[in-house]
């Protein structure tokens, strides 16, 4: 029988992994870092299966693929189907205009309204409500995947992958570019944080000028706040401008904030090509499945599918370089 090798066991390595055992494959994982942990670029992400918001400044595919995560992981992990409640100061209301023109998927919400839904965000007198996306904790569904892969006779190697390798889908990020010469990295920043005296029970987009920010629940006070996206490939650290609008955010939504604890802080690097949709490309004996950019919980199930149709069906999906096979 045919022994797939996923090399990476990031998200899209483990989500690859996941569908094609799903398909009866057998696979076997390689990764130097072992189990899922800061190390990834995933292990950093908001978790937010947001397709409608994230339709405000990305590609057609990214509504229209990113529909089908909400349901592929709540087969494999806790999924919270509380939708998306995007708000703006008083000042960037255009903002929340031009959100509302290029989105859809969305309800208008008044003060009441918002007020309704999250009790403890107050003084945004409208909103958009976007109720069919949901959000998960990623790190939980990486170990989650990680499990269910085990059980399935999953075989981890917490070691480079060989060379040589036959039936190898290369799934590393940005450690594939000596490969895939048009990925590029994008930075992220994001902070981990408690409050107890704050209740939100859904994500929450504040509209900014320069970035949109977001934070989202992790239960018993915590929340992650992010994210930046810099065309930078400096991953060292935080900026102090970065890390003062998102606390600032953090305190535009409830001054409560502004006591909270900082616990983490997160700088990756986003794999991205140049039109910041994923790809699947076959070079030789081995596929590549990469450059999720700020997508990977959303599109990883859709990368993933089209990494099964053309490795067991050789069927290609519409993420596949047909220029580059």
């Amino acid at each position: 029988m045919t022994v797939w090798s996923i090399i990476g066991a990031g998200v899209a390595g483990l989500a690859v992994a996941s569908e094609l055992v799903a398909h009866g494959a057998k696979v076997q994982v390689f990764d130097p870092g072992g189990a899922p942990g800061p190390h990834g670029c995933s292990w950093w992400a908001g978790g937010m299966l947001a397709p409608w918001c994230e339709y405000e400044n990305a590609e057609e595919p990214v509504l229209r693929l990113g529909q089908l995560a909400i349901d592929w992981w709540a087969k494999r992990t806790l999924v919270h189907r509380r939708g998306t409640l995007v708000v703006a100061n008083p000042r960037d209301l255009p903002d929340l205009r031009r959100f509302a023109r290029r989105t859809e998927g969305f309800s208008k919400v008044d003060e009441r309204e918002i007020t309704l839904l999250e009790p403890d965000l107050y003084g945004f007198g409208k909103g958009l409500y976007f109720d069919a996306e949901a959000y998960l904790n990623p790190r939980q569904a990486l170990l989650d995947l990680s499990h269910q892969l085990q059980d399935h006779g999953v075989e981890f190697h917490h070691a480079s992958a060989p060379t040589g390798l036959d039936n190898a889908i290369d799934c590393r990020g940005l450690h594939a570019r000596e490969n895939l010469q048009d990925l590029r990295g994008v930075k992220g920043e994001m902070l981990v944080i408690r409050c107890p005296d704050v209740t939100l029970t859904r994500p929450i987009r504040l509209l900014h000028p320069r970035v949109p920010l977001y934070i989202v629940p992790r239960g018993d006070g915590v929340y992650m706040l992010g994210a930046t996206m810099i065309e930078s490939e400096d991953s060292s650290r935080i900026t102090a401008r970065s890390m003062l609008e998102l606390l600032s955010a953090a305190y535009a939504l409830n001054p409560a904030f502004g006591e909270a604890e900082v616990l983490e802080i997160g700088v990756d690097l986003r794999p991205a090509f140049p039109d910041n949709l994923p790809r699947i490309r076959r070079l030789g004996p081995t596929i590549y499945a990469n450059g999720l950019y700020r997508h990977g919980y959303l599109l990883a199930p859709a990368l993933a599918k089209g990494v099964a149709d053309l490795a067991l069906d050789n069927k290609h999906s519409e993420m596949v370089d047909e220029d580059r096979t």
